[in-house]
């Protein structure tokens, strides 16, 4: 019987792990979530604005629906399409702060998603600019 013998590497070595942070971005720094501005202000209004905004403006806009926090219309035309509440866990800032804290803290630029929607599409978006 043939004696086998080891076969060479056929594969380069892998390149080093890509980073995804710019250098010189607004959170490359190693500063914690609390000193970027999301400590407990932030926790707080989060929760409040997710009382009077309950509802993932993305997966309203998938489904068709208009936009509504009326607990009553969006729950009849989830219904009438045979879905789910589409229930938003994320305060979103609509347009990227980059740490302006004025941009932050104004909630006329911040949007509920559910955390899937924050995660894949929005991330998505700001990527392609």
């Amino acid at each position: 019987m043939a004696k086998l013998h080891n076969l060479k590497p056929r594969v380069a070595a892998a390149p080093a792990r890509v980073t995804t942070m710019t250098p010189g971005a607004w959170r490359s720094d190693k500063t914690s979530s609390t000193a970027r501005g999301y400590g407990y202000k932030w926790q707080q209004a989060r929760a409040a604005y997710l009382v009077k905004h309950p509802y993932c403006v993305y997966c309203l806009r998938e489904a068709g629906i208009p936009q509504s926090d009326d607990a009553v219309v969006v729950g009849m035309a989830c219904m009438s399409k045979g879905i789910g509440l589409p229930m938003a866990t994320v305060v979103d800032h609509s347009v990227p702060h980059r740490g302006d804290m004025v941009i932050f803290w104004d909630s006329s630029k911040w949007q509920s998603l559910c955390a899937t929607h924050h995660s894949r599409d929005k991330q998505r978006e700001e990527a392609l600019g």
